[in-house]
């Protein structure tokens, strides 16, 4: 006989356990599926670990910016080594702790799951029945069709290598690759990224990855974009990756070759189709309520719901969303219109809000602000390389509706805008309001 549960959940990530949270509190008895380690992607795989190597590549830009506060250093070398192996250390023990807190809220089971029916999964040949079943499997890198694929690496690898390649090569341009390949180029190694889209990062402000590129290319990245990669083969020890750009023939040599595509949701092993959960293969098919739309017993959260940002916040509050409405019946939607976010190049961009061409769109009368902040005193103070905003005000509102920052503490300041946005307070109000000085806040009333 089948173990029965009010609600399973297929994923060991930030979004089950947001998930979690909700459903016991409530009383249902829950079981978790992991199939690798718990805690998901981010802190073991992913913006956790990352952060430990872009704080790395920080304290290597201070470096090089050392001689503008008037002191002389030597040339630093960074152990790459000894980097990873800190890393790996710090996050080590997420996996456990993690999983000791989901045997607190419920039953754990380890392996690969698969719909046995559309109230069933199966895990190593056990079969769970679900009064719900929740998706939240996170995401895989984006398989590439490209000859001699097999032979690129992943994130996964660039977090747990121990050797610092001399030349790498990044394909596709998206947050991965320009994240990375800024801690590559600080520590030393010659980068190529190869995205096929006419410019980086399609979806974030057009001037502020403008801003990006020009400091990625300053520190000694190549970027080439709308190139065609025809094949990846392996010469001499080395790894060749054949490519076209503006209707030349051209190849490069490398000694590792990563998948910057971006990543798609990890459902594939699942066998939606036996669960009755209608899927393109890619996504799927859920309702405002963030429900299967053919199988109402099924719910979708995080990376897993490709329709949303892949971001660590949203998971958790996607997951938090699903649990209520398992809990309450279907009554919470999701409301994706702040979201602040960073891609951790050194310095960082970060963006909240429509975008200056979205603004247009949707025919809204904005006022855009967009100031170069080197010279201002606080980036002559730190010697900025990059300190660029742009800041979309709604003139007809008198309310932000977007900002977009690189440098000048992006990650942070963001948030001001994030948070003025949310809770309605106005353009005016937010400038009129008092912050310490000086400091990079003190400069946020000066960006719009």
């Amino acid at each position: 006989m089948a173990d029965r549960y009010d609600v399973i959940i297929l994923g060991g990530g930030n979004a089950g356990f947001g998930v979690s949270a909700i459903a016991q509190e409530a009383g249902k008895k829950l079981a978790f599926v992991e199939e690798w380690d718990f805690g998901g992607t981010c802190p073991n795989r992913g913006c956790t670990p990352k952060k430990f190597l872009v704080a790395a590549a920080h304290a290597l830009h201070e470096i090089e910016l050392a001689s503008a506060h008037c002191i002389t250093v030597g040339k630093p070398k960074l152990d790459w080594a000894g980097l990873i192996q800190r890393t790996k250390s710090m996050v080590s023990g997420v996996p456990g702790g993690m999983a000791g807190l989901a045997e607190k809220r419920g039953d754990v089971f380890r392996g690969s799951a698969k719909f046995a029916g559309p109230n069933a999964i199966e895990v190593n040949g056990q079969v769970l029945e679900g009064e719900n079943i929740v998706i939240a499997t996170g995401s895989t890198p984006r398989p590439l069709p490209i000859s001699g694929a097999e032979h690129m690496i992943t994130s996964n690898e660039v977090l747990s290598e121990e050797s610092q390649p001399d030349e790498i090569v990044f394909i596709g341009g998206g947050v991965i690759a320009m994240e990375f390949s800024h801690v590559y180029a600080r520590a030393g190694t010659k980068v190529t990224i190869l995205e096929v889209m006419p410019r980086l990062l399609p979806r974030v402000e057009e001037g502020a990855v403008a801003a990006v590129q020009t400091e990625s290319e300053r520190i000694g990245i190549t970027v080439k974009t709308s190139v065609q990669v025809k094949e990846i083969t392996k010469q001499d020890g080395k790894l060749c990756v054949a490519y076209e750009h503006e209707g030349v023939a051209l190849t490069i040599s490398a000694d590792r070759v990563v998948n910057g595509a971006g990543r798609i949701a990890n459902v594939g092993s699942l066998d939606l189709t036996a669960g009755n959960v209608k899927h393109d293969r890619i996504a799927v098919e859920v309702d405002e309520f963030l429900r299967s739309t053919t199988n109402s017993s099924v719910w979708v959260c995080g990376d897993a719901l490709v329709t949303s940002p892949q971001l660590s916040p949203i998971a958790t509050y996607e997951g938090r969303i699903v649990g209520q409405n398992i809990v309450n019946g279907p009554s919470v939607t999701p409301d994706y219109n702040v979201i602040p976010s960073g891609i951790y190049t050194v310095p960082a961009l970060s963006t909240v809000g429509l975008t200056e061409e979205e603004a247009k769109q949707k025919g809204l009368n904005v006022k855009v602000a967009v100031n170069d902040m080197t010279g201002w005193f606080s980036g002559k103070t730190y010697a900025e390389s990059v300190a660029y905003a742009k800041v979309l005000v709604d003139e007809d509102s008198d309310r932000i509706v977007g900002a977009h920052m690189v440098g000048h503490q992006a990650e942070d300041l963001i948030h001001y805008f994030a948070m003025a946005m949310r809770h309605g307070i106005s353009a005016s109000k937010l400038k009129d309001d008092m912050f310490a000085f000086p400091t990079f806040s003190s400069d946020l009333k000066n960006m719009f």
